[in-house]
């Protein structure tokens, strides 16, 4: 997995178990918008099948390789020291596309010069419980333990071929669940009482049922207080997927990485 992070995140201290929150907000909700530069590869096979060639999603199908992310999150803390928080994003892309290249799709190949139309969708669950091992008026950092969960949904049509049979149209679509747990940390600086800086990470790299690979989330902010509860601020996320899948009836890897600017609006009380 590539470690390909802005040197922000290291002045940041690295990860918040909710997204930007602040070190007196009992309860916080935020809307962002991110502009994300993406990059998806992925392999799909019948089950034992040698691989059968990676499809780019953006250069094989010709899907935009930035988007603009709308996601909202929140948090709650339980205690001084015992944080929950929880990040909802969608990220939804279509394209059509003559190929440039022969496509396999488990037992269909979509041969060059076809028109394909693609879709590629991701809901991503983001939960957390955070631990402060420091916490003081102003700095806050600790330990963090959560589930990065994405609900992916695939799908390819147009003229196709399976063995020597040629057809006008076929379908096909994958749709799985990918339930991962992290680790991480968090830090939260207040240097002025208008201004907050906090970071975030999680990781974790394993096997888990039908999976094996792992995630990468980072994120760092900066925020201002525009009132007594409303702040406004700007961060930079980067989020990387490395995923084999194993299936009963299908198999296949997914390379997901997305990255970007965002704006952001929070809310506490």
């Amino acid at each position: 997995m590539r470690l390909v992070v802005p040197v922000v995140f290291v002045g940041c201290l690295a990860a918040a178990p909710g997204r930007t929150q602040s070190l007196d907000d009992r309860y916080w909700i935020e809307a962002s918008v991110m502009w994300a530069d993406l990059d998806t590869r992925g392999d799909f096979r019948l089950p034992k099948a040698p691989e059968g060639g990676q499809i780019d999603f953006e250069g094989d199908l010709g899907m935009d390789d930035r988007e603009t992310l709308g996601a909202i999150s929140g948090g709650y803390r339980y205690s001084e020291r015992l944080t929950f928080g929880a990040d909802i994003y969608r990220l939804d892309r279509s394209s059509t596309e003559v190929l440039k290249r022969d496509i396999p799709f488990e037992i269909v190949t979509f041969p060059a010069t076809a028109t394909i139309d693609s879709n590629f969708r991701s809901d991503i669950y983001r939960f957390t419980v955070g631990y402060s091992l420091i916490r003081r008026e102003d700095l806050e950092a600790g330990v963090a333990v959560g589930l990065h969960a994405t609900d992916f949904n695939i799908e390819l049509a147009g003229r196709g071929q399976v063995g020597p049979v040629k057809v006008d149209q076929v379908v096909r679509r994958r749709a799985f669940l990918a339930p991962l747990p992290t680790v991480g940390a968090f830090g939260v600086w207040r240097p002025t009482p208008k201004v907050t800086f906090n970071g975030r990470a999680d990781y974790l790299s394993l096997s888990l049922g039908d999976y094996h690979g792992g995630v990468l989330n980072m994120q760092a902010a900066a925020a201002y207080a525009v009132s007594d509860r409303v702040d406004l601020g700007v961060m930079y996320r980067f989020v990387d997927y490395d995923l084999s899948i194993e299936k009963r009836r299908w198999a296949g890897g997914l390379r997901y990485q997305f990255s970007g600017p965002a704006v952001f609006l929070r809310a506490s009380f």
